[in-house]
C-alpha cells in the first residue's frame, strides 16, 4: 500500500525503462543498474502489494545503490493497466519470466533475488515454489495468505477477501483501511481517481488470495526470509509470518519492530536491510 503520487517517477532512484529481451508483455518494468554496472552484483526484483505500484519502493531503492534493481507495476496496476488477473499463478509466471530475463545480468555465483510486500510477497513465494531454479533467495514482508487460516474481518465479521466488490469503491475503502481516512482526504482528486482506476486490479488480488490454497507454500525449496512489523502490524499478518517460520523449513524469521504494514514507506532503512539479508542468503557463499 503506497501513498506515493502516481507522477513521482522512478527517476527519484535513477531508474529507466527496461529493454531486456524476454520480459512479460504488457507490464511497465523499470531497472536501476548497480553503480558498477550489471554483472557485478546480485539482481533484486521488488514486487509491490495491492493498490500500489513499483515506484513505492523508491525510498528503499535509494538505499541500495550497489545492487541492480528491477521495479515493475504488477498486471492491472498503473503503467500495467489492462486485463487483470485473479490468479496468483499468472502473477507468479510474470515474476518468473522477469527473473529469468535478468539472470544473465547478475554477478557470477549470485542468484536473482525477489522481495515482495503484502500480496506482492505472496506472489514472490508462489513464484519461488513454481520455479525454484529462477531464484537464489526470496523475501516476503507480511504476505497475504488467508487460506492458512489468518484473516482480517470487516466490521460485520465477514472475511475481507473474495466478496463481489465495486472496484472503485473498494479501492477507496481499502486505502482508508490500510492508510487512514485522513490520508485519503489529503490526496488530490486526480490521485484519488488513480487509486479508483486501480480498483479492478485490487479486486482481482482479493479474489486470487481468497481461493483455497492457490499454492502449497510448504513446498518452498528456495532460501527465504519472512518478516513482519511490530505492534502496529495487523495480527493476521504477524500470525501468517509466524506460521511460515514454524512450518516451512527454508524460512528464516525477521522483524521490523517499529513498523506497520507499510514498512517500505515508513522504515525504508530497515526494509533495505531486509533486502540485504535476502541478498546475502542468496549469495554463492551462503
Amino acid at each position: 500500500m503506497s501513498t506515493t503520487p502516481a507522477n513521482a517517477g522512478t527517476d527519484r532512484c535513477a531508474a529507466r525503462r527496461s529493454t531486456v529481451p524476454g520480459l512479460p508483455e504488457g507490464l511497465s518494468i523499470w531497472e536501476r543498474p548497480p553503480v558498477h554496472g550489471w554483472g557485478r552484483s546480485p539482481v533484486v526484483v521488488l514486487v509491490h502489494g495491492s493498490l500500489d505500484r513499483g515506484t513505492s519502493f523508491n525510498r528503499v531503492a535509494r538505499r541500495l545503490g550497489d545492487l541492480g534493481l528491477v521495479l515493475y507495476d504488477r498486471r492491472g496496476y498503473q503503467g500495467s493497466r489492462g486485463p487483470v488477473a485473479d490468479d496468483l499463478a499468472v502473477h507468479a509466471e510474470d515474476l518468473v519470466r522477469l527473473a529469468d530475463a535478468y539472470a544473465e545480468h547478475r554477478a557470477a555465483g549470485a542468484g536473482v533475488v525477489a522481495v515482495g510486500h503484502s500480496v506482492g510477497a505472496t506472489v514472490v513465494l508462489a513464484a519461488a515454489v513454481s520455479s525454484p531454479a529462477s531464484f537464489g533467495a526470496v523475501g516476503a514482508y507480511e504476505p497475504s495468505m488467508p487460506w492458512l487460516g489468518f484473516h482480517r474481518r470487516d466490521a460485520h465479521g465477514r472475511h475481507a477477501h473474495g466478496a463481489e466488490l465495486d472496484p472503485a469503491l473498494e479501492a477507496e475503502r481499502f486505502f482508508r483501511r490500510m492508510v487512514g481516512d485522513a490520508a485519503w482526504e489529503r490526496l488530490p482528486e486526480h490521485e484519488r481517481e488513480q487509486r479508483r482506476a486501480d480498483g479492478p486490479a485490487l479486486v482481482a488480488d482479493l479474489r486470487a488470495i481468497a481461493k483455497p490454497e492457490p499454492f502449497d507454500v510448504t513446498r518452498l525449496s528456495v532460501p527465504a526470509v519472512v518478516s513482519s512489523g511490530g505492534p502496529a502490524s495487523f495480527p493476521h499478518h504477524v500470525d501468517t509470518v509466524d506460521w511460515l517460520a514454524s512450518h516451512v523449513p527454508e524460512v528464516r524469521r525477521s522483524t521490523i519492530p517499529g513498523a506497520g504494514h507499510g514498512a517500505h514507506l515508513s522504515h525504508p532503512d530497515a526494509f533495505a536491510s531486509l533486502v540485504r539479508q535476502v541478498v546475502e542468503l542468496g549469495s554463492g557463499d551462503r
